[in-house]
């Protein structure tokens, strides 16, 4: 498995519009844009910062594992999201070593990458994000 580099860090967040200003108003960076992520009951932002990036989630819905994650621990970093080269190549591998895995195949994840999760259980209490971007 090739890792290319931290592709952004999830953060939940009750309202993407009051705490984006945080990253906007006061750090400098920049917003480009939300998207709506219904299969996973989330509207995202991501705001670039050098090689990676931010990337709030606000649930759409109590159920979803970001209201979920929200009820439970508060506001804050949800996931960290490695970029790989080839994901379902990434998946196999770990699949191999008897790593569990939240998502045996990728999803659709926002900005149109490919996307599955390692169960926290295997990765020290840490929610890891594989995603594959084809930029």
């Amino acid at each position: 498995m090739k890792v290319l580099c931290v592709d952004h860090i999830g953060i939940a967040v009750k309202s993407i519009a009051d705490s984006a200003k945080l990253y906007t108003d006061l750090l400098g960076l920049k917003l480009t844009g939300t998207e709506e992520v219904t299969e996973q009951k989330v509207r995202t932002a991501f705001i670039p910062a050098g090689e990676s990036e931010v990337e709030l989630l606000e649930s759409i819905s109590p159920d979803g594992p970001v209201g979920k994650f929200i009820e439970k621990n508060g506001e804050g970093i949800q996931h960290i999201a490695l970029r790989v080269e080839n994901i379902e190549q990434a998946l196999a591998e770990l699949k191999a070593a008897g790593i569990k895995l939240i998502d045996e195949k990728p999803r659709y994840g926002a900005g149109g990458a490919k996307i599955a999760f390692i169960h926290p259980k295997s990765t020290s209490g840490v929610l890891l994000e594989l995603c594959q971007r084809d930029k």
